[in-house]
């Protein structure tokens, strides 16, 4: 018995791609860190008792986190497509349910309230979605009797609409470009293409007439003179301050101006506390995390993985290039964690989920079930 969990063990840790993991880890660090200079803050502003409130929250979100990856790493590929679909399932309800019992913050209703902590289902919709609609995708490929293309676009819509209910443009324009970027990959023709064009055209337009908020949003944006920018000036003026080597740990000012300082500007923080060096750093963990893992896509023969994995590295890509541009007023305003950094217990374990799904999905495996690999 214990001679076959060691083995087990050493075939996990052998075929495992150690270098996404450490990058996942590495990131996992720097919020930890990052936590530690803009929490107590926060804390402060909010008149909680305890200063490290929100750091001894994010440490354990961050363990929960590592965990979920771990676990789910080690899962087959059949295993980590059962896991999506019945994690998509889940999410799908909740998000229903959400609809007319969920916690109303600033106008939206994303969050369940359980006791002291909350739950936003559409953070474990995304990882869900992207390897079930990359199953679906493959099977359509391979000639199944089963309608994938079509299906999978059902899913998808049915993901956008649930969003746009909440409302979450964010997360719904998020949602698209994945959805895109997986059906780009599996080959699409040119009308998809100029159909899916239009449709993402379409549905901004739609944003734009109907929903004051994106209005608002882009035309302050736009027009920096047309409203409110308080965040965004600060932010800002916090990565200007920061130069090349930063204020110091503890030194900044930002954290303590900007309410969502541990979460939606968090790279602010970093920029001013720690300087460009450490910004460029953060950056450059995300460009390594996204380059290995459509290296890895590209290497695999399995067309389900290699769907599942680009879409899950264009998820992190995306997510990572939306907050990192809003702190650097590059796009209009969009409340989007750091991935791995920000502070969120949602979005923590779930983006845990999609790193281990990402690899359980490249991992190398001896025998006849070995996910094999392009030499």
């Amino acid at each position: 018995m214990i001679a076959s969990r060691a083995r087990a063990f050493n075939d996990w840790w052998r075929g495992l791609d150690r270098t996404l993991l450490f990058v996942v880890l590495a990131l996992i660090a720097v919020g930890l860190i990052l936590s530690l200079a803009a929490s107590p803050a926060a804390a402060e502003r909010l008149r909680l008792d305890n200063p490290f409130h929100f750091i001894f929250r994010h440490g354990f979100f961050a363990a929960l986190g590592l965990a979920t990856l771990l676990g789910v790493s080690a899962l087959s590929p059949r295993g980590a497509r059962r896991l999506s679909a019945a994690v998509l399932i889940a999410s799908f309800g909740m998000m229903v349910v959400i609809l007319f019992a969920g916690h109303e913050v600033n106008g939206a209703t994303r969050w369940f309230r359980l006791g002291p902590f909350s739950l936003q289902p559409s953070e474990f919709l995304k990882p869900s979605l992207i390897v079930v609609i990359a199953w679906l995708f493959a099977e359509s490929r391979r000639g199944a009797p089963v309608p994938g293309r079509a299906v999978a676009f059902g899913l998808y819509m049915t993901g956008v609409i649930l969003l746009m209910l909440q409302p979450d443009f964010g997360q719904s324009v998020l949602l698209t470009f994945c959805f895109g970027g997986i059906f780009f990959a599996a080959g699409l023709s040119w009308p998809w293409i100029a159909g899916l064009g239009t449709a993402a055209i379409s549905g901004v337009a739609a944003a734009w007439f109907f929903l004051p908020h994106v209005a608002s949003r882009i035309e302050r944006f736009l027009n920096p003179d047309s409203g409110d920018t308080y965040q965004i000036d600060r932010a800002i003026e916090a990565i200007s301050r920061g130069g090349m080597a930063g204020a110091g740990p503890g030194e900044g000012e930002v954290k303590r101006l900007l309410p969502d300082a541990h979460t939606d500007f968090i790279f602010a923080v970093a920029a001013e506390e720690f300087g460009l060096l450490a910004s460029l750093s953060i950056i450059g963990l995300f460009a390594i995390l996204v380059a290995r893992a459509w290296t890895n896509a590209m290497r695999l023969t399995d067309h389900f993985a290699q769907l599942a994995v680009a879409g899950l590295a264009l998820q992190f890509a995306l997510q990572a290039v939306v907050n990192i541009s809003v702190n650097l007023n590059l796009i209009p305003p969009k409340g989007m964690t750091l991935p791995f950094v920000s502070y969120g217990g949602s979005s923590m374990i779930a983006l845990a989920l999609g790193a281990g799904l990402m690899l359980a999905l490249t991992r190398r495996r001896p025998g006849a079930y070995a996910l094999s690999f392009k030499s």
